[in-house]
């Protein structure tokens, strides 16, 4: 367990935090076709490459999320993508759940499945040099919805899983996910987040799993995206952490909020706020406010490079500034200025 808080901590410090670049093939393909780029296993592995071998990467990610195909995979010259992460001094990690699936009795929600296995998987993901997972659960908004059958089914699947990586030395990532898919507020939005998180935590207790060697990657409190009345990114701010300030144990290792479809942009500017505000010297919030972003850092880049390897530097320099933004955020030290100089 001492390892487990360790490396918990090192995945959130000197103002880093996680790459995510754990999609499925089927998502990673979809995002491709729309760009115009092959949906071919090349493919993806190249795009990869491109990500892991980006020139100063490390001094604002502390890990990668990686997916199955992923960590078996290494660049054109043979070295494994691992041995890349590991020379770097980026901690990789897994994503290891199998998706969600239409939640029996209760149409319109989803549970998210993968435990069958999960034990022999995560020994095998250890043995080959991860060292922290991830499960995501999806939670919707809608009429009648979320029910308290889909909160509680996913709240005891995370927990079960966070148990099993910590038995196997991995530091779970815990990432119950309130949608911003609708036209809901902020403060249904806010209600249905700190149900899911009390449930959650509260499964976290009854599986005995050591809070202080995991990360919990939430949500933003925000209104759906088709909702008329959008907030600033410091109401935004205090409605995320007055949330988390009711129901997250101060002894959780960390916060790494997902974008969940933001923008690059305002992913960063919301982080921004609640760390200008909410960190030290304040110190409100008892645990660090990280980032665990995948579009919202790697889209701009995606675009650029389209599949074509001259355009690889460009993609890597758009990768690297939205990086670069996410760690000045968590000093709170972004600014939309940022965006225009890309510096």
């Amino acid at each position: 367990m001492k390892n487990l808080a360790e490396t918990a901590r090192l995945m959130l410090a000197d103002h880093k935090g996680l790459l995510a670049m754990d999609e499925s093939t089927g998502t990673c393909d979809k995002r491709f076709a729309k760009a115009g780029i092959p949906q071919t296993e090349e493919a993806r592995r190249r795009y990869r490459e491109l990500i892991l071998t980006t020139p100063g990467l490390a001094e604002c990610v502390s890990g990668v999320i990686l997916y199955d195909e992923t960590i078996r995979q290494a660049q054109a010259d043979g070295t494994p993508f691992l041995k890349i992460v590991g020379a770097a001094g980026i901690i990789p990690g897994i994503k290891v759940d199998t998706g969600a699936k239409d939640l029996a009795g209760c149409p319109g929600e989803k549970i998210t499945e993968g435990l069958d296995g999960l034990r022999e998987r995560l020994h095998d993901y250890f043995a080959m040099g991860a060292r922290f997972a991830k499960w995501r659960a999806v939670i919707g908004l809608g009429d009648g919805l979320p029910t308290h059958a889909c909160i509680d089914a996913n709240a005891h699947a995370l927990a079960r899983y966070a148990a099993l990586c910590q038995e196997a030395g991995l530091v779970p990532v815990v990432e119950p996910e309130v949608l911003m898919d609708g036209d809901h507020s902020l403060a249904r939005c806010q209600r249905a987040t700190e149900r899911a998180l009390r449930a959650v935590f509260d499964q976290l207790s009854v599986q005995n799993v050591a809070l202080d060697g995991m990360i919990l990657k939430p949500n933003m409190v925000l209104p759906g995206l088709n909702c008329p009345v959008q907030p600033t990114a410091e109401e935004v701010a205090d409605a995320t952490v007055e949330t988390l300030r009711r129901v997250v144990p101060v002894e959780t290792a960390g916060i790494a909020f997902l974008s969940g479809g933001q923008s690059g942009e305002l992913a960063s500017a919301r982080l921004n706020a609640m760390n200008a505000k909410f960190t030290a010297p304040s110190a409100a919030a008892p645990w660090p406010l990280g980032f665990s972003f995948a579009r919202a850092i790697q889209q701009p880049a995606l675009q650029i490079w389209a599949g074509k390897d001259a355009n690889g530097e460009a993609a890597q320099s758009a990768l690297l500034h939205r990086a670069q933004c996410n760690s000045a955020a968590r000093r709170g030290r972004y600014s939309p200025a940022m965006e225009v100089s890309g510096s």
